[in-house]
């Protein structure tokens, strides 16, 4: 017997939230030949051989009752009961055993495996694995597995008949030797992506490792670059203040009128719930796609201002603005505009799970953000599961509803939007889960759940919305009719997996007061729009009908009298460094750029900021020294600085260069040197605004006055 030491590394946790209800399973009469799989053990385990007597978990004292003539003397991994986690490193036949589904109380995988293409052995076709109850009768399943393929079984699943088992390299490979893909901005990923590292048991904050590691030299040509993270910074004296949206004051901006919305017999909505709202500058509209009476269907609106809304009638259901195909029902729900797509049928994308047992969802494709086609079904998924758009890697990412610790997620990345729907039990990677620094409501008291989390790049950065479910239960809710609490956290990332999450304030709160958004807050899927100098968060709440618990037949009132309102924030304003009296300096890394002009968004209308550049060495290089540099003093999201007699920073394109800061009375939100003297950053821009022609920011200054001329 040999002790495979291990670490968990973290694979599709087999819940009963992702098993999909599967057609009738395939059959064989008789066991599969051949050589047994090689496999590669990620968790604690050791290896015995399968016989009447053999002990059959490391924490459970069942020895094996029964054991089939072909089974008799396999190899078979024992490890705890909870879970077995491996992959195949050869190809081979692989024997999985798990009680018979048919068996009531019996905690069956038996989907799981059928999806994934095992078939049921049915000589014999129950044997009795240990004690004598029914629910421990196991059935056998077989496969010829194929190298790469990765197990993470949950209770129970004994796997048996592989030829050979190996220890993981369980030495981490530390982050600066990755050898994998080399992002925009200097990051270079593992081979191995997404990372499978995610121990689901653990409360730890998720690391960052690319803080711990950041590159030698900062390429800094896409974006604005923010200061959500020390990413850029070498030296600092400087302090970061965080900073919230403020809640627009004439909120709600779209509440339910319609019949669509009001959804008589049920409860009544008008709320994009993820859901999206995108700038199209070819029809120069905001496009709104929004849940219309709860769990329902799906309705389209205009606006101009991004304030007042346009319900145009549609073809779908005559007199309606309805966008869903009617034989269809929302749960939950991404629309993404598709800029970077060279199929005008496929402008529109859309991920939808809807209600009820079925677990998977369905992506579809549109020409007009209307028509829907080619409807496809996805992998098993939880009920609270969206996508969004990494344009930095080009992929399509679904963000998906799991529960390895309560309410949290599991991440799956795919080239193609479509295609990728189509993962399979055991392929998306652990991903992110509230951790111990997430507190609890102080007036509920329980633990804090990741409810759901919407992305979407912004300037250099994905910028990211964990919305934080505070509790009560739904259970409490349905007897008070009051909405529960979920509030939204602004989380940074640089490589689109790993999170930097500073702030565990809410940046947009429930209010818990009988106003429209008392509860139940969540983001959009574009996160916010940019308007001029400020950003344009539209989020959702709840308001909760009290009165509903008190009719008969009505216990979804807490879902009741759902509205949308939209909160501001200064542009890049997610953290400022800031400096009082007494002047303080920050000096970037190694940066490299290819622009010729430097630009911030600072505000030092009462005091001065400066820039200087130097050499890798930290040495200041003429003209470009502080003593040269006309100081900022004002208060603008846009201003460019200068050097007397400098001209433009051409002379140091792709020259390893660091910057430095020295700021008094006043704070420093981003730089970003720009190709042009308009103060673009080609940088992205969330769901757009006014001014853009697309998703990145080629425009400059032209936004703020197109902006300002609205």
């Amino acid at each position: 017997m040999n002790l495979l030491k291990a670490v968990l590394a973290g694979c599709f946790c087999a819940s009963a939230a992702f098993c999909a209800d599967a057609a009738a399973p395939a059959l064989r009469t008789t066991p599969l030949t051949g050589a047994g799989a090689v496999i590669e053990t990620l968790a604690a385990c050791e290896v015995d051989t399968f016989r009447v007597g053999a002990l059959v978990y490391t924490d459970r004292t069942y020895t094996v009752k029964e054991c089939p003539d072909h089974l008799q003397g396999q190899l078979f991994l024992r490890s705890s009961i909870k879970e077995q986690n491996f992959r195949c490193t050869a190809e081979g036949v692989l024997t999985l055993l798990t009680p018979s589904p048919e068996i009531p109380r019996a905690n069956s995988l038996a989907r799981q495996l059928e999806q994934r293409g095992f078939e049921r052995v049915m000589q014999p076709a129950l044997f009795q694995l240990f004690g004598t109850q029914t629910f421990d009768r196991v059935c056998t399943y077989q496969k010829v597995v194929k190298r790469g393929e990765r197990f993470h079984l949950t209770k129970w699943c004994i796997p048996v008949g592989f030829s050979q088992a190996t220890v993981a390299d369980l030495k981490p490979i530390p982050w600066s030797e990755n050898k994998g893909e080399l992002l925009y901005n200097g990051i270079r990923l593992p081979e191995e992506w997404p990372p499978r590292n995610i121990d689901p048991h653990s409360t730890e904050p998720m690391p960052v490792p690319y803080l711990a590691a950041p590159p030698g030299v900062i390429p800094i040509d896409v974006g604005r670059q923010l200061f959500v993270d020390d990413f850029l910074i070498q030296q600092t004296g400087l302090k970061r203040t965080l900073h919230k949206p403020v809640k627009y004051a004439g909120n709600p901006i779209l509440k339910p009128e319609t019949k669509l919305e009001i959804n008589a017999g049920g409860d009544a909505i008008a709320c994009p719930k993820s859901g999206g709202l995108w700038w199209d500058p070819a029809a120069q509209l905001f496009k709104l796609w929004y849940e219309a009476g709860w769990l329902n269907t799906i309705c389209y609106a205009t606006s101009r201002d991004g304030l007042h809304w346009d319900r145009p009638q549609l073809d779908i259901e005559e007199g309606t603005n309805r966008v869903l195909p009617p034989d269809m029902r929302c749960d939950s729900w991404t629309v993404v505009l598709d800029y970077w797509t060279r199929d005008p049928q496929q402008k529109y994308k859309m991920f939808v799970r809807g209600p009820g047992r079925d677990s998977s969802g369905t992506s579809m494709v549109s020409a007009d953000g209307i028509h829907w086609t080619n409807r496809t079904k996805s992998g098993p998924t939880g009920d609270r599961s969206t996508m969004f758009y990494n344009p930095f890697r080009q992929k399509w990412v679904y963000s998906l509803r799991s529960s390895f610790r309560g309410r949290s997620r599991h991440y799956w990345e795919a080239d193609d939007f479509l295609e990728g729907a189509k993962w399979r039990p055991g392929e998306p990677a652990i991903w992110a889960a509230a951790d111990k620094l997430d507190p609890p409501d102080p007036a509920i008291g329980d633990i804090a759940q990741l409810y759901n989390l919407d992305a979407v790049a912004y300037e250099s950065i994905m910028l990211g919305c964990f919305e934080m479910h505070l509790g009560p239960a739904n259970t409490e809710c349905k007897k008070t009719g009051i909405p529960k609490i979920t509030e939204l956290q602004f989380a940074y990332s640089r490589d689109g997996f790993h999170w930097s999450r500073p702030d565990r304030e809410p940046a947009i709160r429930a209010e818990r007061r009988d106003v429209w958004d008392r509860g139940y807050v969540q983001s959009l899927g574009n996160l916010c729009c940019v308007r001029g100098d400020k950003l344009w968060f539209y989020y959702i709440g709840f308001q909760g009908n009290t009165e509903k618990p008190k009719i008969k037949g009505h216990t979804n009132g807490y879902y009741d009298r759902g509205s949308t309102g939209v909160a501001f924030l200064r542009r890049d304003g997610f953290a400022s460094l800031d400096a009082g009296d007494s002047a303080g300096t920050l000096t970037t890394r190694p940066v490299r750029f290819s622009g010729s002009h430097l630009f911030v968004n600072a505000a030092a209308k009462g005091g001065e900021l400066r820039a200087e550049m130097l050499d890798e060495a930290g040495q200041p290089i003429e003209p470009f020294t502080a003593k040269n540099c006309r100081a900022i003093q004002a208060d603008s999201t846009l201003e460019e600085i200068t050097w007397a007699g400098g001209g433009a920073l051409a002379v140091l394109r792709d020259r390893p260069v660091r910057l430095r800061f020295t700021l008094r009375n006043g704070s420093l939100y981003s730089f970003w040197v720009s190709r042009d003297a308009s103060g673009r950053s080609d940088g992205y821009v969330a769901g757009g605004g006014p001014g853009f022609t697309g998703p990145t920011d080629t425009v400059g200054r032209l936004e703020l006055e197109a902006e300002n001329k609205r």
